[in-house]
């Protein structure tokens, strides 16, 4: 699929390697060349720069712009080949916000972009950080013979402690003030409800935690948000999904539809997006919606989800806040415990295998269908945590609110501060535990994988029987009487519209 934007990733860890280099104390430009990594959403190519190549002596020279000398750019390609990444090229400029370009800035990329596609089989990224670290970047594509032209992105990503993201207004342009925000923008300023209003926000999960995130998302502004996940509603998920209806539950309608047609209700955001895709993570079309997100949500408990969600953190530079409920109740059904926490996986922060929110031993046995089998899941202690699916819409509540306090002080980073920890919370006796600041285990494998997108050579989707199995029955479903779905969707449809119109 050809990809309808663009965006640059790079780790926090990175960015100040680069920004140390590029931004001079005496004032002048700067440049060097890195190495980067395709990562390919279903609408969104990324560029994640991996690795800095950074000039030798006599490489270039720096007389208030800067120029390189052909032997570093040689060098450059040759590591990138070798490393069987594409080639960026970074520079400073001499003032803040998105840089636009000189006429010998687009010279100097445009006339080395056919030798870098040629070498490397990927576009040349160009790059330009601004005095105060704000990115610009641009891809140069090839459209013709010996001819390149640059596709600007619309945004560049620093991930780690914050998400810092630079916007290019003009493909990405700010939101106009709305009075439904008033109390949201007093309460943060527009700067930051600017940025947080323009991440694309996946969520993974559109259970009983993860329904009340989308809608707390939804009317604090946020303009896209993806919903990914194949169940369907059932009479059992009433007490905890918000949104969810009995009409729902009998004509076996799936999550993302009955959240998505609330969201476009109460979104405050104008021209609100909601993507529905009826997937799981672990399936090839799901894995790359995430894919085209700044941040996405995981409001899912299996380990084969969690798996994949971790490796999309740190191999594809997409930060995973994630969290969860565990309730446990003596016999005749007294509550002895609940707990929830919640915390994000990202570069330079501990990974969800290292927090112990999944058992790496188990994805194999539930992307093989074991956790939905009967024999299986009787065959597992009594405290295992697959046979304990106690909750309630309470904790989920509280659960959600962890999440998304999460979020926002990753992006807004309040007085400076943007990490709140790990977190977590004690329904008895009532108290919360100091936060944990952590790093990885010494023999963690997802910190290596930092920014190699799709050239990890890991393959971490697939077939996925249950979900196959859930659009099977709702297709199924529609198939049972369809003239009777066909009314009730439309009699819906109808008394929405008269409603909006007479509000």
């Amino acid at each position: 699929m050809i990809p309808t934007s663009h965006s640059v990733a790079l780790s926090s860890a990175l960015h100040n390697e680069a920004a140390e280099h590029l931004l001079r104390p005496d004032g002048q430009e700067d440049l060097c060349f890195a190495i980067w990594y395709p990562s390919q959403g279903r609408n969104r190519q990324s560029a994640l720069i991996h690795s800095l190549v950074l000039p030798l002596d006599g490489d270039r020279q720096v007389h208030g712009n800067a120029s390189f000398e052909p032997q570093y750019f040689e060098r450059a390609v040759a590591e990138a080949c070798a490393a069987g990444g594409g080639l960026a090229f970074l520079h400073s400029h001499l003032g803040p916000g998105w840089q636009d370009m000189s006429g010998d800035d687009i010279r100097a990329e445009q006339r080395h972009a056919g030798a870098a596609k040629g070498a490397t089989g990927l576009p040349l990224v160009g790059l330009t950080l601004g005095t105060d670290g704000a990115w610009s970047a641009r891809f140069w594509q090839k459209v013709g013979p010996r001819t390149y032209e640059r596709r600007w992105c619309s945004t560049v990503r620093v991930v780690g402690d914050k998400l810092a993201v630079t916007y290019m207004d003009g493909l990405l342009p700010p939101p106009k003030w709305k009075e439904e925000q008033r109390r949201t923008v007093s309460a943060w300023g527009s700067g930051a409800q600017a940025d947080i209003a323009r991440l694309h926000v996946g969520i993974v999960g559109a259970g009983s935690v993860g329904s009340i995130v989308a809608e707390a998302l939804a009317r604090t502004g946020i303009k896209r948000i993806t919903l990914i996940d194949f169940d369907t509603v059932e009479f059992i998920n009433l007490d905890r999904l918000l949104h969810a209806t009995t009409v729902d539950a009998r004509f076996c309608r799936s999550k993302v539809r009955v959240l998505a047609r609330a969201l476009r209700k109460t979104a405050t955001a104008d021209n609100f997006i909601v993507e529905e895709v009826e997937s799981s993570i672990a399936e090839e079309e799901g894995f790359r919606a995430a894919l085209d997100c700044d941040v996405v949500f995981c409001c899912v408990d299996r380990p084969l989800g969690r798996s994949v969600l971790n490796f999309l953190a740190y191999a594809h530079l997409i930060p995973v806040v994630d969290g969860g409920v565990f309730v446990e109740s003596r016999e005749g059904r007294a509550l002895r415990r609940a707990d929830w926490k919640a915390h994000v996986a990202a570069p330079g922060r501990r990974c969800l295998e290292c927090l112990e929110q999944y058992d790496p031993g188990l994805v194999a046995a539930d992307r093989d269908g074991y956790f939905d089998d009967p024999r299986y899941i009787a065959g597992l202690p009594e405290d295992h945590p697959l046979r304990r699916n106690e909750n309630v819409f309470a904790f989920s509540l509280s659960a959600a609110s962890f999440e998304v306090l999460q979020f926002l002080m990753m992006a807004i980073a309040p007085l400076g501060i943007a990490n709140a920890g790990e977190q977590m919370y004690h329904f008895v006796p009532g108290i919360l535990d100091a936060p944990g600041f952590n790093i990885c285990k010494e023999n963690c494998q997802y910190p290596l994988l930092t920014a190699k997108g799709d050239s990890t050579g890991l393959v971490v989707t697939g077939r996925h029987k249950k979900a196959e199995e859930a659009r099977s029955a709702r297709d199924a479903a529609r198939r049972t009487l369809p003239w009777l779905h066909r009314v009730v969707d439309a009699v819906e449809g109808i008394a929405e519209r008269i409603l909006s119109r007479l509000l």
